[in-house]
């Protein structure tokens, strides 16, 4: 497999004070795996700067302003009381959307298989004119619209295996029929959605977890539900919000994955992109908070995109 790894400098730029869960020290130790000698076959792609036009297809343009507007010369600047704003963000925003952009791109040109989006802020809480819940932007609702609009695909799914749901995901193609968004996720929990009953168009398909449930359960509903329903939505292009915050050692969640589930469900998802997506896959970075597990999880998804064995569904 030819894997994109988008990663910048600019991502450690957004400083979110002493203690934050969602640092720059998240990315530094996904780099400290994904330097490894065993992951020399990744292809590294340095992404440019997005543009306003792009974060336009998802949020307005009072949001836009709100945000730039907010970011300080110097310190720290609150938009509630988990999102924060420090003078680098701005230029750390631009660039998640530029990598995740860039991705639909050169995936899309048939550059690459696949890739990993190693990008921050994260974003799939990002409402089309509200930030919260660490996120400015929601990077992969744009990266799907941009595909729709700017590359004409007619079927896109997103599937969201972050311990939280993707409320702005869900909110931004709530009636797009072109997008499936499959989301499992911790419930109750933050942000209080992600409800079976929330539906869209037949298009939202939300896949409650209980506190303390593990990777049996984990499986047993992907396969139930999730996996049957990209089989029958056959999509062109398949984009993962790749949280590692189900980890039984995050703590900011209660759900017990494992290493192996991770690197299970993206197998999954693998073999449904070689089916009907001619291998076409776009992991994009959310959660994960505890630091070793947020590597080790990165390592073992990353190593199963690079699986060759993989790249036709075999």
């Amino acid at each position: 497999m030819k894997t994109l790894y988008y990663s910048h400098a600019d991502f450690l730029l957004h400083d979110t004070g002493i203690s934050h869960p969602e640092s720059a020290d998240r990315l530094r130790s996904i780099a400290s795996v994904l330097d490894a000698p065993e992951f020399s076959g990744l292809i590294k792609a340095s992404p440019p700067l997005g543009t306003e036009q792009q974060i336009r297809l998802i949020h307005t343009q009072a949001h836009i302003d709100t945000v730039f507007n907010a970011v300080p010369r110097h310190g720290l600047h609150y938009l509630d009381s988990d999102t924060v704003l420090s003078p680098g963000s701005g230029k750390a925003a631009l660039r998640a959307v530029g990598a995740v952009c860039d991705a639909v791109d050169k995936i899309l040109a048939g550059e690459a298989d696949n890739a990993f989006c190693a990008v921050r802020p994260p974003g799939h809480h990002a409402e089309a004119e509200r930030a919260m819940g660490f996120c400015l932007f929601n990077n992969i609702a744009i990266a799907a619209e941009y595909a729709r609009t700017h590359h004409q695909l007619k079927r896109i799914a997103i599937v969201d295996f972050d311990v939280h749901h993707g409320n702005g995901t869900q909110a931004a193609f709530y009636e797009q029929p072109a997008v499936l968004y499959a989301s499992s996720h911790e419930v109750p929990h933050y942000p209080g959605t992600g409800y079976p009953n929330e539906t869209g168009v037949g298009n939202i398909i939300n896949v409650p977890l209980a506190a303390g449930e593990s990777g049996s359960e984990f499986r047993q509903k992907y396969n139930k539900i999730i996996l049957p329903a990209l089989r029958t939505f056959k999509p062109e292009l398949l984009l993962v919000s790749a949280g590692f915050d189900a980890h039984k050692d995050d703590p900011l969640a209660s759900i017990r994955l494992v290493e192996d589930d991770y690197q299970w469900i993206t197998q999954e998802l693998m073999e449904i992109a070689g089916i009907y997506c001619g291998g076409r896959m776009i992991s994009i970075l959310e959660g994960g908070y505890n630091l070793k597990a947020l590597a080790a999880s990165v390592a073992v998804h990353v190593k199963t995109l690079l699986a060759p064995e993989l790249q036709t569904g075999k």
